[in-house]
């Protein structure tokens, strides 16, 4: 092994930004709605106009205006939803379900060994699915990708549907806001650790998997 320190997976990931500003919508969504005594339409439109406001900060720094449409259309589509129900813990429960999809889809990746933690982290760093003719990352990929399961995306539909199924909407504005940077960097940090842990001292690392043939890619 290099004498180099390996560079942690939050270096990798990044995405700080990201879940940043994915948690203000809900702020919005809820100060509008406490502000127009409990309005969904009010709670509705603040929530879009923290969105459009948002997204055209971050087009003026630089930023892409694809993302500002994919987060605009996840809000405005949330704001249907509680519109059409009448219940405003309702703008909630697109993230409640897309928590749900996650989870599943990240531990049905682990199963069939494309765990997606190395999908990801392989495609930032241009490897494609060359890290997968390493044994020793898949399974350190598959122990991490754990911690995504388990510890970011199951926690989130147990807080935010026993929120959800209470009505509890301030609190789901609290939690959406926690859960979302704090929660994200702490996930990153903690699967990082597993995944460097699940390496022998003398690995390569992710950067420099080494190659391998292609008899030797594990079977699915």
């Amino acid at each position: 092994m290099s004498g180099e320190p390996r560079e942690s997976l939050a270096q990798i990931l990044g995405g700080r930004r990201g879940a940043l500003d994915a948690s203000m919508p809900p702020v919005g969504f809820v100060a509008g709605w406490l502000a127009a005594g409990q309005s969904i339409g009010w709670g509705a439109g603040a929530a879009i106009a923290v969105t459009v406001v948002l997204g055209g900060y971050r087009i003026a720094r630089g930023g892409k205006v694809r993302a500002l449409v994919v987060s605009l259309a996840a809000v405005v589509a949330a704001a249907l939803i509680a519109l059409h129900t009448g219940r405003a813990q309702d703008f909630f429960l697109l993230q409640l379900m897309s928590n749900v999809a996650s989870a599943l889809l990240w531990a049905a990746s682990i199963v069939i060994r494309w765990p997606l933690l190395g999908v990801v982290v392989g495609l930032m760093l241009g490897q494609k699915a060359r890290w997968r003719r390493d044994p020793v990352l898949l399974k350190a990929y598959s122990r991490a990708s754990w911690v995504w399961v388990f510890g970011q995306y199951t926690l989130r539909v147990v807080v935010y549907g026993l929120l959800w199924w209470s009505g509890q909407v301030i609190a789901l504005g609290v939690a959406r806001t926690v859960l979302s940077w704090p929660l994200v960097a702490l996930t990153v940090a903690v699967s990082g650790w597993v995944l460097y842990r699940a390496l022998p001292p003398e690995h390569p690392g992710l950067r420099l998997a080494p190659e391998s043939s292609p008899d030797d890619v594990p079977r699915t």
